[in-house]
């Protein structure tokens, strides 16, 4: 048996443990840890698989409700015009002068006889002052002139008594007489001066109205055609640096319709007709209108006649010069149209469970189920009476697949 010395190293080769010898726990371990690393990792994955495919958006069609209006299927003749007011000015001054002071602008309501501008009245405002005074001492003339007619009628009584006592001769009397005449006759020429003045005056303030530019009926200013300093006169001038107008008016109640007609359909046409009108501002809009007036004279030009409608009712939407267009109803068929406005779906869009009818209605990402009360049309479409307005966007694809609530994603989308 050999020794180690004290300068060799220690062998440890002898506390080696054979394997023979060896646990199996410690080897059961090392493979459970990585089963189980690879569960949690599998199972993580499939969790993640099945979210995704669980939440995806489902990618669907859609379609918009057709509104069909009333008497809209009893349509003669369409023709297209413009939204126009019956008054309308431009309001100008009757004398020329310059503005001082602009009280509206683009987009305002006046009231009749409101102040719209000022134009620079210092001249008029001296006329007046001077036929003031005019008219005052025309007043002092008659007060001056009946002191003297009173002093004059006591003189004449006096001579006529001193005449029946012949202590006065007739040429007395009669010069005394004349002065009471001729004071009387001044009395009257002071008054009509008196009336001249006040006439005058009248004038002056008349003229003195002319600077200060009033609304002559309500409206909405819509055009601003002269601005702070500049001059303005009833009549062009100035090489075009005079203005002839201050502001443009409309009176929003009385806007109605202007179409033409071509003189081969007129016939189609009569007063009082009831008419849908559409803007071209708002497609979707249908406004009830009736024929006011056929104007009575046509353009040779076009070959058309001028047609005026009035609308049943007005909105602050319809504004002057806007572009329309007007579908003529039958006067004989339209009471056999429908009474309400109908709103049309074709029927893949109506998913029926239990005799209950419902849409699935599309809100940004999301689907609401809504129940409907639908009427079968003899096409492939159905007339919704209730549950909708018309404005909504309507699934129409994979009705079967859809639950309220789901997210869902348009195939325009994509």
């Amino acid at each position: 048996m050999n020794r180690n010395t004290p300068e060799d190293p220690p062998d440890l080769s002898d506390l080696t443990i054979d394997s023979s010898h060896r646990s199996p726990v410690s080897s059961f371990r090392k493979r459970f840890f990585w089963i189980t690393i690879i569960f949690v990792i599998c199972t993580a994955a499939a969790f993640v698989v099945i979210r995704l495919v669980m939440f995806k958006p489902l990618v669907i069609e859609a379609v918009k409700p057709v509104v069909r209006n009333p008497g809209q299927q009893v349509t003669v003749l369409t023709a297209s015009g413009y939204v126009t007011p019956r008054r309308r000015a431009t309001i100008a001054s009757k004398i020329t002068g310059r503005i001082t002071a602009l009280y509206v602008d683009e987009g305002m309501a006046v009231t009749q006889d409101q102040i719209l501008a000022q134009l620079d009245d210092s001249e008029a405002q001296d006329q007046v002052r001077t036929a003031r005074a005019d008219l005052e001492v025309a007043k002092a003339s008659i007060a001056e002139t009946k002191v003297s007619f009173l002093e004059s009628e006591r003189t004449r009584k006096r001579i006529e008594e001193l005449h029946r006592q012949h202590m006065a001769s007739d040429q007395q009397l009669d010069e005394a007489q004349s002065t009471v005449d001729v004071l009387k006759a001044r009395i009257q020429l002071a008054e009509k001066s008196v009336e001249a003045s006040k006439a005058r005056l009248d004038l002056a303030l008349q003229n003195l109205e002319n600077y200060t530019i009033i609304a002559p009926f309500p409206g909405i200013v819509v055009s601003k055609d002269a601005h702070i300093g500049e001059m303005v006169s009833p009549v062009s001038g100035g090489g075009g640096f005079t203005r002839t107008g201050i502001v443009t008016i409309v009176d929003m109640e009385s806007l109605e319709i202007e179409v033409d007609v071509n003189e081969s359909y007129i016939a189609r046409v009569s007063d009082g007709q009831q008419a849908d009108a559409v803007l071209d501002a708002y497609p979707e809009w249908h406004i009830p209108a009736h024929v006011r007036t056929i104007i009575p004279t046509a353009d040779r030009q076009k070959a058309t006649v001028k047609v005026r409608l009035t609308f049943n009712s007005l909105d602050p939407k319809i504004l002057p010069d806007m572009g329309i267009k007007v579908s003529f109803l039958n006067p004989a068929e339209i009471q056999h149209a429908e009474s309400q406005s109908a709103i049309i779906l074709p029927k893949s869009c109506i998913k029926t469970v239990d005799g209950t009818s419902f849409v699935f209605v599309i809100e940004e990402t999301t689907v609401e189920k809504r129940t409907v009360a639908v009427k079968q049309n003899p096409d492939n479409t159905v007339s919704i009476l209730s549950g909708l307005t018309g404005s909504e966007q309507i699934a129409s694809t994979n009705l079967n697949k859809l639950e309220d609530g789901m997210k869902v994603k348009l195939s325009s989308e994509r």
